[in-house]
């Protein structure tokens, strides 16, 4: 991963230790920012992107917390994250 953090997961590299930051949605799915708050992805939660379908990167592995979720692209833009702290991002890959 470069120095910059990606604005959102969807641009996270794989395995790199991010934390949440918010969650947006569409105009044409305005449910995906709660469904996505419900299945944990909470401001300051740890997360990483495990691994990304072939072709077309689409879906992503993601996995927040101890749980293992495959998202759309289109989902996990609606994500914002950082990078984590170097103390931070302890989830078991």
């Amino acid at each position: 991963m470069t120095s910059a953090s990606p604005d959102s997961l969807a641009m996270a590299a794989i395995g790199a230790p991010m934390n949440v930051v918010g969650v947006s949605s569409p105009n044409y799915a305005p449910e995906w920012a709660e469904w996505l708050e419900e299945l944990g992805f909470l401001p300051g939660e740890a997360v990483r992107v495990m691994a990304r379908g072939q072709p077309g990167a689409d879906p992503l592995v993601v996995r927040i917390g101890q749980s293992t979720f495959a998202l759309r692209r289109a989902e996990a833009a609606c994500i914002c994250v950082k990078a984590a702290a170097p103390d931070q991002g302890a989830i078991d890959a």
